[in-house]
Parts: structure tokens; sequence; C-alpha cells
């Protein structure tokens, strides 16, 4: 590996000053509850991760990524990261910001983002009622791997499905009520996203403004969601999910969601692209299982009704490899390029197939190791029965200190979608250190 100099960069969270109006009302004993706390917080963490990766040269993406770079069997790839959050409440109003500094380094890459992961205010002007503007990571799904009803969230990383996303501009509000009986609770939340040029531009088709909804119920000691999302930026869409627990060490949840009238594009060997609109219907159902050892496991199965066939994403397979040939003969470049085009949000984006299991296994502190927790996850393409698996361990036995070693291992044939991934294995190690710097203020 070589050795890298990273440039330190410290993110200033700012809070601003909220004050509630005269004429809302509120419950007077959650008010004096909530002055007895700090009215600020301020935190994050600094998290460094060392990676390599062995490359494929066979692999279509090593193609399409590598076809006018030298040569190479490892890539080295260094990261730093500094997430900091912050909130500053006043009588009913709250203003919370999280954002981060990341800066990557490789020998194909180096660049350094900055983002404002979420940034609102909230007003609650009574204990059953909540409202909210700005930008917002809203968590709707009972999945863990994954969300297909995420209407208005980014898509997750099955491989690190704990990690914060990044929220999306909007104005929300949640009404919730408590009631004796079958039916617990009950909470509404209705939400409208606008999506223009300097706004949302990523969510969708621009000047546009869309409207979403959850409503939520515990019944019968059953969470249940439905949702909805309608508007000229996406399809419409409609979902539901649940989540029961069997008994006290024993989950099983579940997602559905249809889509109207979806446009799907898909390109062949040739590179000639097809548009078709169809109705889809995707669906997940899991359990989750923590035994008397210790041990939790995590189990899914995922339809992802907007994912590709496999005669369909063969067809892109065959067009890097003919892309390719074609450029090692001629330095002809076109194929290759129309195959890039299709990458974003297609075929280049994680699990682009329809059936998918999933199991991650996790045992807490075994042998009483203190402190030290291995995994191990499986992601399994029923499909074309390729896989993912990454083992990693965990150590929490420094104060505020987090260390994380992982591998991960794609295996397939070809033409199946970990066997045609850039790379055959990595492995990376991540030191994450939290921090609170709410002191500082005192």
């Amino acid at each position: 590996m070589k050795s890298i100099k990273f440039l330190t960069l410290i993110l200033l969270l700012v809070p601003f000053l909220a004050f509630a109006q005269d004429d809302y009302s509120f419950d007077l004993s959650e008010f004096e509850k909530e002055m007895e706390k700090k009215p600020y917080s301020v935190g994050g963490y600094l998290e460094f991760m060392p990676k390599i990766f062995r490359l494929d040269h066979d692999a279509a993406f090593y193609k399409l990524n590598f076809y006018n770079r030298p040569e190479k069997d490892y890539l080295d790839e260094y990261d730093l990261k500094l997430s900091m959050k912050g909130g500053y409440e006043k009588g009913i109003s709250r203003v919370y910001i999280r954002s981060s500094i990341n800066t990557t380094e490789s020998d194909i890459k180096s660049r350094t983002d900055v983002t404002i992961d979420e940034g609102y205010l909230s007003v609650k002007p009574s204990s059953i009622f909540n409202i909210s503007i700005g930008k917002k990571a809203l968590k709707w799904g009972k999945g863990y791997a994954w969300n297909p009803v995420a209407f208005i969230g980014r898509s997750k990383n099955p491989d690190d499905p704990d990690l914060a996303l990044e929220g999306y501009i909007m104005a929300s509000a949640d009404y919730i009520k408590s009631f004796s009986g079958p039916l617990q609770t009950i909470s509404v939340t209705p939400v409208v996203i606008p999506v223009y040029e300097h706004v949302n531009s990523e969510f969708g088709e621009r000047n546009n403004t869309n409207y979403a909804g959850k409503l939520y119920l515990l019944l019968y000691d059953t969470d249940l969601d439905f949702m909805f999302l309608k508007g000229n930026s996406k399809p419409s869409r409609f979902g539901a999910d649940f989540s029961r627990n069997i008994t006290s060490n024993f989950e099983i949840h579940g997602e559905f969601a249809y889509i109207d009238d979806i446009t799907k594009k898909t390109i062949d060997s040739a590179g000639n692209k097809t548009e078709t609109t169809c109705d889809v219907k995707s669906y997940l159902l899991g359990i989750r299982y923590l035994a008397e050892s210790d041990t939790t496991f995590i189990c899914e199965y995922y339809r992802n009704g907007t994912g590709f066939t496999g005669e369909e994403i063969e067809g892109f397979f065959n067009l890097v490899d003919n892309g390719y040939n074609s450029y090692v003969s001629s330095s002809d470049e076109t194929l290759l390029k129309k195959a890039k085009t299709m990458t974003e949000g297609s075929y280049g984006r994680q699990n682009p197939m329809r059936d998918y299991m999933y199991l991650r296994i996790t045992q807490k502190e075994p042998f009483d190791i203190l402190y030290f927790t291995p995994s191990i996850t499986c992601i399994y393409n029923i499909n074309d029965k390729s896989y993912s698996l990454s083992p990693e361990i965990l150590y929490t036995g420094i104060t505020n200190l987090e260390l994380r070693l992982k591998a991960g291992f794609l295996t397939g044939s070809d033409n199946s979608e970990f066997g045609e991934k850039q790379n055959d294995y990595r492995i990376e190690f991540r030191a994450r250190y939290y921090f609170d710097a709410a002191n500082l203020f005192d």
C-alpha cells in the first residue's frame, strides 16, 4: 500500500435559535421536563477506513472501468470521514443538523465531498403533533437489508445497511394518538417533496411537487404501515409493511410495494436500447431470531420487481465484452460508452436482478471474550446462483472507539451478478472514534 497523506478537515455546526410562537398550546409538564435537559447537543465521529481490492481482469465491470487505464491486480483506497450532528431546542422548537466531510484517495480517484445529510427545523406545539421542514431522512420499512416501501428515502447498501443515509428536502408532519384496546396507537405522516433544479434534483423529474404519506397502526401488538407517493417526479406507488414479535426473541416482518407505470430501460449486446412501461410489485419477508447463546439471525427474501431478468443482464455483460474487444482491436469506445450510460441507477446499482436471499449471523462475545462481536453476512442471488460472503469482527473495548475488520468475497459464474463485479474480494479496516462536543459550550 502506498503512503497517503490526509488533510484534516473540521466541520463546524452552527445551529440557529428557533423561538416558539405565543399562540401555540403545549403540554406544560412535558415542557418542564425538556427544560431540565441541556438545550443543545453536538457530537459525531471521525472515521478512517483503508481498503484493498483484488481486481478481476475478466469481469465486465473491470473491463468497463479500467479499459483505458494501466492494468492493475490490486487497488488501494483510503477513506477519511468526519461526521457531526448537532441540535438546539428552545421551547417547542428544535433545530437539527447532521453533516459530513468525506475524503477518498486511491490510484484512480481523489475527491473530497461535503454533504449536509440532514438539516431541519421542527416545531412540536403539543405532545401529539409535530411539524418539520428542511432536509430530513425518513426511515420507512421494516426490512433490514432492503426496503421496497422506502418511497422517499435513498437506497441502503445491503452489505452495510446500518449506515446513516442522506435525506431529502421536504415538509412533513406527525400526528400520534394512543388508545386503550386492540388499537393502541395511530400515527399519520403527510409529506411534501419539491423537485427542482437545485432542490432534490436527484429524486426524479424536475419542476414538480410530490406528495407522500404514511399511516401507522399498532393493532393487536402488530406494527402496520400503509404508505403512498404521488406526483410527476416518479411513478405513483403504494405500499404496506408489518412487524410482529411472535415471542420475545423471534420477530417476523415484511413489506409490499406496488409501482404504477414504471419505465424500464434495457440494452442488448449490440447496444440497442429498449424502453418498456409496466406495473411492478416488490416485496420482502424476513425474520429476526435471538438464540439463548446470544446469537442473532437475520434472514430475508427480497423480490425486486424493478430488477432485470437473467437474459436482460446477460445482454449488458455481452455488450461490455463486445465493446472491450472492439476497443482492444481498434480503439473504438462506442459500445463501452453506451454501456457506461446504462450503469448509473440501472445495471450498476446494488442488486439489479429480481430475487435475493439475505442471511446475517452475529455472535455477541463468544467464549466470553468481552467487547468482541464476530458476524458473517451472505447475499445470494437466486436467479444466477452467485453470491457475496462478508465475514467481520467488531471490537468495542476502548471507550468511544470502534474497530472493525471486514472482508468481502464475491463468487459467481460468467454473466452472473457477483461473478462480473470489478473485484474478486476486498479487505477493509474501519476505525471510528465517537465524541461529544457539548461540554465545549458549558
